[in-house]
């Protein structure tokens, strides 16, 4: 399969965005409907896997829809499913059923959908074994753990026609599907260079030594994919996103949005060669991904940028996340919610925020019944998550690399490649052959 590395003519840039601002704004109008037509989405049974951080949001959001049940939830942690549970009573809906493993979950016929909030290195092998249970997905972002990842979720998307969302919620905003159209009108004219960015201020970590995991815990199922050998009291809920077994940096946490609104503007698809640099330059803890990184990912006719301190929060005209479109006639910025095109520093037009979390699952519930492609697609969000890892094997093997989208392979660069895919414990690994 070819994938384009060259930004799309024009005049195809700016239907395939009208298209999609159009189908979006299409959808926003039934968001606040009543609910009588609200109603006419189709019954839907989901079952949650991870539900200590963010899949108690998804669980509370997916349940704000009518006909919609969590019919289960699933976590290898006992000690956090009471609370996600309450989530659930607390609105009078029936309790569901819990279980420590998803694929109990995956067996029940009635089962519709899974929402996969799990760590992002259970993404794409959840994915598949759901889809092979005919389960459509919604998965959270980045999709996967690495390249090969990706690209078999998609083969197994595509094998056993499920619908796979990944949460790259920005993808349903109507104010950021309207990007692509403004940059091809050549309203800002020549655009030939977006810079990404996120800055916030964590936590240490500190350091700790590998120990028995609790009672409560199972680790071995936690760590799937992962080593399982390795528990730390500083892995297990959030900080496993510093960790190359189970995480993928700040690059794959917050990078992935800001890339892919990127990609999306400029029409772009892998990029051609891709530099990296920073380092652990703050912390001094259990972290391996840098605290500190600036990447750059160039293409025949531009260049992206992504850069990030997870140690600092002054950020880049006034936003502590954004991505700023360069023309030669305007610059188009970011924000938390719209943007607005400036020529030089004078303001021209601002356009405000819409809805994102709301909309986009909204958007899979609709393609559960249509089963037509949602907004963040698998494929899509395949194509921006591959930004992410190859700045992360940039980093890594302290290398620059040429990357044949066409393959989906990194040239001359033996290191650089096997970071591409990893290796797999017995009973957890990503087949070849989905």
């Amino acid at each position: 399969m070819s994938h384009p590395t060259d930004r799309l003519s024009r005049r195809a840039f700016v239907g395939s965005s009208l298209a999609a601002t159009g189908g979006m704004l299409a959808l926003q109008p039934r968001l606040f409907a009543g609910a009588a037509e609200k109603a006419e989405l189709p019954p839907v049974k989901l079952a949650v896997m991870g539900v200590n951080g963010r899949g108690k949001f998804l669980t509370t959001l997916f349940q704000g829809f009518p006909n919609v049940e969590i019919a289960y939830l699933c976590d290898p942690d006992e000690t956090v499913l009471p609370a996600a549970v309450k989530l659930v009573t607390d609105k009078g809906n029936p309790a569901p059923k819990v279980v420590s493993d998803f694929r109990r979950a995956l067996e029940d016929d009635s089962v519709t959908a899974l929402i996969c909030a799990a760590p992002d290195h259970w993404h794409a092998l959840a994915t598949i074994w759901a889809c092979q249970a005919g389960k459509d997905v919604y998965v959270e972002k980045p999709c996967c753990h690495n390249p090969y990842e990706g690209r078999k979720m998609i083969e197994a998307a595509r094998k056993y026609g499920r619908v796979v969302q990944v949460g790259s919620q920005r993808r349903s905003g109507t104010d950021l599907a309207e990007i692509a159209g403004v940059i091809a009108s050549g309203e800002l004219g020549d655009v030939n260079y977006a810079r990404c960015w996120i800055n916030s201020v964590r936590p240490g970590i500190g350091k700790e030594v590998v120990t028995a995991p609790p009672p409560t815990l199972d680790f071995n199922l936690w760590a799937g994919p992962g080593p399982g050998n390795d528990y730390k009291k500083n892995l297990v809920h959030y900080h496993w996103h510093w960790r190359w077994a189970y995480g993928t940096g700040e690059c794959g946490n917050n990078g992935i949005h800001a890339l892919d609104v990127a990609r999306w503007g400029l029409g772009v698809g892998a990029p051609k060669y891709v530099t990296c640099g920073g380092g652990v330059r703050f912390f001094e803890d259990d972290q391996e991904t840098p605290d500190t990184q600036l990447a750059t990912f160039d293409y025949d006719n531009c260049t992206i940028s992504w850069e990030h301190r997870t140690w600092s929060d002054r950020g880049i005209d006034g936003e502590n996340f954004g991505v700023e479109f360069y023309g030669s006639k305007a610059t188009l910025v970011t924000h938390g919610k719209g943007w607005t095109i400036y020529e030089g520093k004078k303001e021209v037009r601002k356009r405000e925020g819409t809805s994102l979390e709301q909309p986009h699952a909204e958007n899979f519930l609709k393609c559960i019944s249509t089963r037509e492609k949602p907004n963040a697609d698998i494929e899509i969000a395949h194509q921006s998550t591959l930004l992410c890892h190859l700045a992360n094997i940039a980093w890594r093997t302290r290398s620059a690399l040429e990357f044949d989208a066409t393959n989906e392979t990194i040239v001359g660069n033996p290191a650089a490649q096997a970071l591409m895919r990893r290796e797999y414990r017995k009973e957890f690994e990503v087949p070849s052959s989905v």
